[in-house]
């Protein structure tokens, strides 16, 4: 299966991206370029414009992928505001624009398989907006709500931990 991505007609230079999972996906090279892998690749391929280059991605299966390449064709057209740390806030509408907020806000499981796609493509934003993700559901929450939410066993002992993460124990 090939999708076409976030390309318009006029468009000429694109990318195919191949899936985990064998799904073809044509991006704009500039959108694809965001990812510092895509990027080095494409820059061993000669400068032919006949040649679309087909790049597999067997670490990222197609439904994250199209997520990723969503990300990167927004970001061309508005690009994401600098998160500052440490995060102002735990709620990522006030961390980053409207959009950002929407795409990220996603169960943990695919916020995992996001951050783990944005690492290995090397998409910098992506990455910095999935950690701010992570880092705003857990501000706030005491050490064993944490815990449980990710199955941990307590590390701490004693005085060593306090009772928030984020502030609350200062």
């Amino acid at each position: 299966m090939q999708r076409t991505m976030g390309a318009e007609e006029g468009d000429k230079k694109t990318v195919i991206l191949v899936s985990k999972d064998g799904e073809r996906m044509t991006v704009p090279a500039p959108a694809a370029v965001m990812s510092g892998l895509i990027r080095t690749t494409i820059e061993d391929v000669e400068d032919d414009d006949d040649v679309v280059p087909e790049i597999p991605l067997p670490n990222v299966e197609s439904a994250v992928l199209a997520k990723v390449v969503e990300f990167c064709v927004h970001h061309q057209s508005d690009p994401m505001q600098h998160i500052e740390k440490p995060l102002r806030s735990n709620v990522m509408a006030e961390v980053v624009q409207r959009w950002y907020a929407d795409f990220i806000n996603v169960d943990q499981a695919e916020l995992y398989e996001l951050t783990m796609a944005a690492n290995f493509m090397d998409v910098k934003p992506l990455l910095d907006l999935a950690c701010a993700a992570a880092a705003c559901a857990l501000l706030g929450r005491s050490r064993e709500d944490i815990r449980r939410l990710y199955n941990a066993v307590n590390g701490f002992h004693g005085a060593e931990g306090g009772d928030r993460v984020g502030g609350g124990d200062e």
